[in-house]
């Protein structure tokens, strides 16, 4: 997925801020402890606590809710390569990020682990890339 994203961390009692919305990926997670957004960096004011620089990896889908062992078929090579990930997972597909200083590394070691990668060139027809 093209563009940089944040990861944002917020007090849980916090209402979702208003520039989440309109981020080509959004993800809002509250537990007791706190408010965990990721978010197209851009979006993100410059005084809220977030980690920056994160790119997006999307796994190809709708993949069924009962499929077993996807992420741990992507995190283990990256782990192998030393390449820390963010994991996200929805309805219909899983996003990996990882920081953009490590994406040309998580992506050989992706490929060498026998997965496909595209770019976000590679799937004009879909919105936001591959």
């Amino acid at each position: 997925m093209p563009g940089a994203f944040a990861v944002c961390r917020l007090d849980p009692s916090e209402a979702v801020p208003g520039w989440v919305a309109g981020s080509r990926l959004a993800s809002i997670t509250r537990t007791p402890e706190e408010l965990s957004l990721v978010c197209a960096e851009e979006r993100v004011p410059e005084d809220v606590r977030c980690e920056r620089g994160w790119r997006c990896l999307v796994v190809q889908g709708p993949l069924p809710l009962t499929m077993t062992g996807v992420l741990e078929s992507l995190a283990r090579p990256l782990a192998e390569a030393g390449v820390s990930i963010f994991a996200l997972s929805t309805f219909d597909t899983d996003h990996l990020l990882v920081q953009a200083a490590q994406l040309a590394k998580a992506v050989a070691a992706l490929r060498a682990a026998g997965h496909a990668v595209g770019t976000a060139a590679d799937h004009p027809g879909r919105p936001g890339g591959g």
